[in-house]
């Protein structure tokens, strides 16, 4: 019993001085990008913690105003207080970055593991598929879903889930591609494995493993092509205090009211480009490129 309470601090210790050792290897802007994913998540999980107004509470008596002391990024044509409703749309910008990002991993998933493995024509058609919508801008192809769907959140997700899966495909193809090459593989092959063990044992969980780093990458990338549907009014209708709906709802006040635009324009930007430090930050760990000692 002492020799376990003697070894419990020494060890509890050596855990800490790890966890602060690879704290301290954080770059500067990794420390700031995990402040600000922390705040966006906190936003969409409990927005009422950061709210200073009702998001929906309407005042005929302060439309337009500017930014300000009461109203930290000032109000909208209504009145409302727009940082309450930035913080209030958080969480279905997020939801359609996590939906979206979702749905286009999978597809790809399956389609690009599909071509990989298959070879032959099935690799031929699946590969000139992904090619020819590759070749069409992400915008047009989510375009194009929702005039045949419709608009709202579902809509905006399938869309832009649909539009950006070609070119997560084709790296997940490339990936199955050079996976089937490596030795270990073809060892096992020889040793009589069957194609079903290899494929989940050997095949799948080293392909698939950069796709945790494109997740993260791809929310910030959904969320901006979401928030630009919204913002030519193909996205979540009024009063929806999603970021492209904030957008479009403010562009036509854009020369009395420049904080309508501005300020929601900051918050797509800002979480875009902190998931994308993180997930970069992250990308290069797993290649061996940066170590935390």
């Amino acid at each position: 019993m002492s020799f376990a309470t003697s070894s419990a601090g020494p060890a509890k210790a050596f855990v800490a001085g790890r966890v602060l050792t690879g704290a301290r290897a954080f770059p500067v802007q990794v420390y700031i990008a995990i402040v600000f994913t922390a705040f966006f998540l906190i936003a969409a999980i409990a927005p009422k913690l950061l709210q200073t107004h009702d998001p929906l509470a309407l005042s005929l008596m302060s439309p337009l105003k500017a930014p300000s002391l009461t109203h930290w990024l000032g109000t909208d044509q209504s009145g409302r207080d727009l940082y309450s409703r930035i913080v209030a749309g958080t969480g279905q910008s997020l939801s359609i970055g996590l939906g979206a990002t979702a749905l286009s991993l999978t597809i790809a998933l399956v389609l690009g593991v599909t071509a990989g493995l298959s070879g032959g024509w099935i690799d031929n058609v699946l590969s000139r598929l992904f090619d020819a919508l590759f070749a069409l801008p992400t915008l047009f192809l989510a375009l194009l879903f929702v005039s045949l769907l419709g608009t709202s959140v579902s809509t905006l997700i399938i869309a832009v889930g649909l539009g950006t899966s070609p070119g997560y495909a084709r790296m997940v193809r490339v990936q199955v591609l050079s996976v089937k090459a490596t030795g270990y593989v073809e060892a096992a092959k020889a040793l009589g494995h069957s194609p079903g063990r290899i494929l989940f044992k050997h095949i799948l969980p080293n392909a698939i493993s950069p796709l945790a780093t494109m997740f993260t990458l791809g929310i910030g990338q959904a969320i901006i092509w979401a928030s630009g549907l919204s913002f030519l009014g193909l996205g979540v209708a009024p009063p929806s205090s999603e970021w492209g709906a904030l957008l479009n709802a403010g562009r036509n006040y854009v020369i009395y009211a420049w904080w309508l635009e501005v300020m929601p324009g900051i918050a797509i930007a800002a979480f875009a480009l902190s998931v994308t430090v993180i997930g970069q930050y992250v990308q290069q760990h797993l290649e061996g490129r940066i170590e935390l000692s």
